[in-house]
């Protein structure tokens, strides 16, 4: 009989178990499988790139903006290596303990490091973070020294501008700095991006194009830090091309000189060309704190400067021109037949209009003046009633054609247009007509009437070279690094003044005698060089009533501005200079002065005897201020 076979029942509870278990380890490696296809399909790239990445950068290398030299090649703007302090938190193991030992060897607050860090998260992996630029050789030589403890740290040599005038040249040269959003957005297809450095003003914004290098770049292997074994692959950067001005850096320092403890500007020109010699601002600034990259709180120091140091005063300073006016009224009296050069009106020392006394600067008044007494020694009264003869709208007919109440079009940032009212320019601007009271000060350069600095020396240039108007300039030539030259300026003429050989030459002989007869307001710009000619101006900040009032006892910000235009030498003229001291009370004492220094510079550098004149036989000195 056979056996019967042993059979016996699952439990049902240990099945569950098992389908159970069967059911978690499936779902455990389709998760991995999953995971699998996810990180080798579909996020494959991008895990690549990460990898090879933790082994090999690339390094952006910018290019090295051209050089700028002056007339005589001396080097204005150069570049000069410095280093950045860079970091990258997916080299570092705990990026926070990076960054507390990062600051604590350099003595630096650890939340200034994490803020950085913060305003750089939208950066790409493995993108660098610019943790510090131009640091100084303590700071690098710190980081090299603890480098194994700061992993993800560091340093990067590259170019950065270097201006060699410090402030003097600031407002002509400007400065650079890092691309905006909107300037890059304006830029696009141009190959900047961001990081980049752009000029941000002046001669390095407006010829950008032309300093601007172009970047090359390494494919560099790195290690387990983050930090260069070796470079895999490169491309050169290209150095941008060479800038050369009109300036005169000798000039340009002897005018920043002048003026240094003072508000003003001066303009230098080159009478028969219109290039400028010299242009000086102050206060300035140095254009290298913009290169290193400016702190928050330096550049909210020179923003909210009541001096306004960014400020061009030489193109953007709008100032009564006061007595240097009356060169336009004198002009415009002869051309139009209103005065001859004998012509003599009678100074009491005030004229009265309607009801208001119009004072001469001299309590007592000239007498018996002409058109050259009335120059030379400044008589307000002259003035006055040839500005009755002339009326408002000639007045403004000459000054306009001699380049006042417009942009010069210098080619700089800008650049304000003055004022040169008339008639309809008041009925459509106030809504009212003019009135005769307001003739006598326009005619000294008072009232509406403002102008630049630059338009001054414009107009100074024109007297002296027979009436040609040239739109200053001050860029010569572009070359490119091994010389060869790209771009050459020169002078381009405005306008050509239709004005009588006789008028110019009845006006400058008045400017030679204001400055060396001895009677003239000019006297304290005599020189023992040269023969200089000019004008002396003090253009009133607030009007005062009543009695005579001197300037240097009023408050700073009332005094009167102090001007001052010439040209030398006076009888074959080479340049002319425009001065103006804000609140410097009277031009022939704070002004004239500026200039003999900046015109005996121009005439002795380089230890080249000055030109000889035959002199006059006077006294020296000046007998009013105006």
């Amino acid at each position: 009989m056979l056996p019967i076979p042993f059979r016996t029942e699952v439990d049902p509870q240990m099945r569950s178990r098992v389908n159970l278990l069967i059911a978690l380890v499936s779902v455990v490696f389709l998760f991995l499988i999953g995971r699998l296809l996810f990180l080798q399909v579909i996020e494959g790239d991008r895990y690549t790139y990460l990898s090879e990445n933790n082994r090999i950068r690339i390094k952006k290398i910018p290019g090295a903006r051209g050089m700028v030299f002056d007339r005589n090649g001396a080097l204005l703007v150069d570049n000069r290596p410095s280093f950045d302090l860079l970091f990258v938190p997916e080299d570092a193991d705990d990026p926070e303990t990076t960054l507390r030992e990062l600051a604590r060897v350099l003595g630096r607050d650890e939340g200034d490091f994490r803020n950085l860090v913060r305003e750089n998260k939208l950066r790409p992996a493995f993108g660098e973070i610019v943790l510090g630029r131009d640091v100084d050789w303590r700071s690098v030589v710190t980081v090299e020294t603890h480098q194994l403890d700061l992993p993800g740290v560091t340093l990067w040599i590259r170019p950065r501008r270097s201006y060699l005038t410090d402030g003097t040249a600031a407002h002509v040269l400007g400065y650079i700095g890092e691309i905006n959003p909107q300037q890059l957005k304006a830029r696009r297809g141009s190959g900047y991006v961001m990081g980049d450095e752009v000029g941000q003003f002046g001669l390095e914004k407006n010829w950008e194009e032309y300093l601007r290098g172009r970047s090359g770049g390494q494919q560099v292997e790195v290690d387990a830090l983050g930090r260069r074994v070796r470079v895999l692959h490169a491309v050169e950067d290209v150095p941008g091309q060479n800038v050369h001005l009109t300036l005169d850096r000798d000039l340009q320092e002897t005018a920043h000189h002048a003026l240094e403890g003072k508000d003003g500007a001066v303009v230098a020109l080159d009478v028969n060309s219109g290039a400028i010699l010299a242009m000086v601002s102050t206060p300035g600034y140095d254009p290298n704190v913009f290169a290193r990259g400016v702190t928050g709180e330096e550049w909210r120091t020179l923003t909210q400067d009541s001096a306004h140091p960014l400020n061009n005063r030489a193109i953007q300073g709008q100032y009564p021109p006061g007595s240097t006016f009356k060169i336009v009224l004198a002009i415009a009296g002869l051309e139009e037949g209103v005065i001859q050069p004998e012509t003599t009106f009678f100074c009491p020392g005030s004229l009265t209009v309607g009801n208001r006394v119009f004072r001469d600067w001299k309590k007592g008044g000239h007498g018996a003046v002409n058109l050259h007494k009335g120059l030379t020694e400044s008589c307000d009264v002259y003035f006055y009633l040839l500005g009755q003869k002339l009326g408002p709208d000639r007045i403004a007919k000459y000054a306009r054609a001699l380049g006042l109440g417009q942009p010069t079009g210098i080619e700089l940032d800008h650049e304000k247009p003055g004022l040169i009212p008339d008639t309809e320019w008041k009925k459509r601007r106030l809504g009212q007509p003019w009135f005769p009271g307001e003739t006598p000060s326009m005619a000294i350069g008072q009232g509406y009437v403002n102008v630049t600095p630059l338009q001054m020396a414009n107009l100074t240039a024109a007297v002296a070279n027979g009436g040609t108007l040239y739109r200053p300039w001050f860029v010569r030539k572009i070359e490119s690094l091994d010389g060869r030259l790209i771009r050459e300026y020169g002078p381009e003429i405005i306008s050509t003044l239709n004005l009588k050989e006789s008028t110019l030459e009845h006006i400058r002989k008045a400017l030679q005698d204001a400055v060396n007869s001895g009677s003239g307001t000019g006297g304290r710009a005599k020189s023992n060089l040269i023969m200089i000619a000019g004008k002396t101006g003090t253009a009133q900040v607030a009007e005062m009533k009543g009695a005579f009032v001197k300037s240097e006892n009023l408050a700073y910000k009332i005094r009167d501005h102090a001007w001052f235009v010439a040209f030398a030498p006076v009888e074959k003229p080479e340049i002319a200079v425009a001065v103006l001291v804000e609140h410097g009370g009277h031009g022939g004492a704070a002004a004239a002065p500026v200039a003999k220094k900046i015109i005996e510079k121009y005439f002795t550098r380089d230890g080249r005897p000055a030109p000889t004149e035959p002199r006059l036989a006077s006294r020296d000195g000046a007998r009013h201020a105006d």
